[in-house]
């Protein structure tokens, strides 16, 4: 590799060992065997090159995820099972990099400030939704109804946000996958219950859509 690409695996390995505030421009350079001048020639500044390492490791994560996903749980397995087997492997990262994860929340500040960062990371929200979306229930933004695909990976974001928070906060009463799974299991049994549907069953409105049947002897 270049100078480049190793201040760039230097700064990722700095996230996971030591965090975003904590990581200098002397640890990345140790980790990487380059030099100071490195840094400033190639990203600019300290700022820019931690931001660049987040981001590799949000898309490391990702790619990560939707290769475990689409072989251990494809889109003809069961859906639960198909969810918690997803948040499983996103707890198991969040346990094994929380410097990494907790670097996204820095990150989100300087988005606040910075027009580019902010639409590399909005960029990633929707990758994310994207992935979320496809690999879990097989819904292709291209091929299906975006609206309800994106509603969907919009869904799994807001939960992956509020799940790192509590196992960066309060890991020992943080959910594991199978708490999200029964709670998911619930949430969904109570809302069919109040509209007299079984798990399965098409909404009150699809059946609405739907022609109605042919009388015996009609033309």
């Amino acid at each position: 590799m270049g100078h480049r690409e190793d201040l760039l695996a230097g700064a990722v390995r700095c996230l996971r060992e030591k965090g975003y505030a904590r990581t200098t421009a002397r640890d990345i350079v140790a980790a990487s065997g380059t030099n100071l001048a490195s840094i400033g020639y190639h990203y600019g500044s300290t700022q820019s090159l931690l931001n660049a390492a987040v981001f590799q490791a949000m898309e490391d994560f990702g790619a990560e995820i939707g290769q475990v996903m689409r072989a251990d749980a494809g889109p003809g397995g069961p859906a639960l099972e198909r969810f918690e087997r997803f948040w499983a492997h996103v707890i198991d990262s969040f346990r094994a990099n929380p410097g990494v994860w907790a670097a996204t929340f820095d990150v989100f500040g300087v988005a606040q400030r910075d027009p580019q960062v902010r639409a590399a990371v909005a960029q990633g929200i929707e990758d994310g939704r994207s992935l979320w979306a496809r690999a879990l229930y097989g819904l292709d933004a291209d091929r299906d109804d975006q609206r309800v695909a994106r509603a969907v990976g919009s869904l799994h974001q807001a939960l992956l946000s509020g799940v790192l928070i509590q196992w960066l906060i309060d890991p020992d009463r943080a959910p594991a996958a199978a708490d999200l799974a029964a709670a998911l299991l619930t949430i969904a049994g109570q809302i069919c219950a109040d509209q007299g549907m079984r798990p399965g069953d098409p909404r009150p409105d699809e059946e609405s859509d739907a022609p109605e049947p042919r009388q015996v002897g009609s033309i």
